[in-house]
């Protein structure tokens, strides 16, 4: 049984090696292998005829291509979701590489699904104990039960630690949800501590317990994709739900603690142009919306410039943000960084002389 074992790992690892990565492909090569549809659409040139858009994707990010002959009868042997057989060329439009594909089919071989899966850089382990560390720092003898009712839901901590965040932008990958629930918990932290007219303990509850949702609202198999639960009523209205049906089981939870704790969940988005049903309307709800959404930027925007491939100090046209973002010159910043120096040497690293 261990041969076999070692013989399957074998063969895995070679696939691995043979498969070219996307982060990899550069102008002018030949691309062959199994990739992921992340999107399909047709569109038409200014002659009328027909071609297909592709976005295509492995583990390490995003690429678009393009079949231009044969459109519609390629276009109906697979969809989005499903791993494609492709050979093309790469090429670079509007200084970006992209693929021209002259052969695509469907691959309905058995895959290695972690090629294709991106997942958390960080332990989800780990993270999940984080998490638990900081839960248990309430002391509100109400918001204590109800977190650690979520917290010993095996069939919710299984989604939990497992689940995206998003489909598209911030922390859109495998264990995404519990990496950027533990970043906006930690940063509740921090906040309660430099402001301590917030109350830490239904901050911290709203934070670990604002996008609870998601484990609902989306789909995650080799492709992330929304449920209809998520399509019709969408990941805070399906958090809410959930808090709901916890508090069915705790007696005595004050109304108001439960109303407010609802509140922050309704409210975190901040605006109704951004899918808030609610706009923060107390000091914790509004602090809630603010590290939420600056921990969702941060990482949506990191990603960004590392999977931008065009060339020069800037990224390409960033259409959600409406904007270019500044790479800069990565050299110049590798060169600037401080190196190490001594206690003697410690002193001038300020301005003013201070006590060491």
């Amino acid at each position: 049984m261990k041969s076999k074992n070692k013989k399957r790992l074998k063969m895995d690892i070679g696939k691995e090696m043979q498969h070219l990565w996307i982060k990899d492909i550069k102008e002018n090569a030949k691309v062959e292998g199994n990739y992921l549809v992340k999107s399909k659409s047709v569109g038409q040139t200014r002659q009328g005829n027909p071609f297909l858009t592709l976005t295509l994707g492995d583990r390490t990010g995003t690429i678009e291509a393009r079949v231009w002959d044969r459109v519609e009868e390629i276009s109906t042997q697979f969809k989005e979701g499903n791993i494609v057989t492709i050979t093309g060329q790469a090429n670079t439009y509007r200084n970006q590489v992209q693929i021209q594909i002259h052969e695509l089919k469907q691959n309905k071989s058995p895959v290695d699904p972690t090629i294709f899966q991106e997942s958390t850089p960080k332990d989800i382990t780990h993270m999940l104990s984080d998490l638990k560390k900081l839960a248990n720092q309430i002391q509100n003898r109400h918001l204590r039960p109800l977190i650690d009712s979520f917290m010993a839901d095996h069939h919710f901590v299984t989604q939990f630690k497992k689940a995206p965040a998003a489909k598209n932008f911030h922390h859109s990958y495998l264990g995404g949800l519990l990496e950027h629930t533990l970043s906006v918990s930690q940063m509740a932290v921090l906040v309660s501590e430099h402001y301590p007219d917030l109350d830490c303990d239904l901050l911290l509850s709203g934070a670990i317990l604002h996008d609870i949702g998601k484990i609902e609202e989306l789909i995650f198999d080799l492709n992330i994709e929304y449920s209809d639960k998520g399509r019709l009523l969408g990941h805070i209205v399906l958090g809410v739900m959930m808090v709901e049906e916890k508090l069915k089981s705790l007696k005595d939870f004050p109304s108001e603690l439960a109303l407010r704790l609802k509140h922050l969940i309704l409210s975190h988005h901040g605006e109704f142009d951004f899918g808030s049903p609610k706009r923060p309307k107390f000091l914790e709800a509004f602090a809630l919306h603010l590290i939420d959404d600056m921990d969702a930027k941060i990482n949506g925007l990191n990603r960004l410039l590392k999977d931008d491939r065009q060339e020069g100090s800037w990224t390409v046209f960033n259409n959600l943000f409406q904007r270019y973002f500044f790479k800069g010159d990565s050299s110049v910043q590798a060169n600037n960084k401080v190196k190490d120096i001594d206690s003697k040497q410690q002193g001038q690293r300020y301005l003013f002389p201070v006590d060491l």
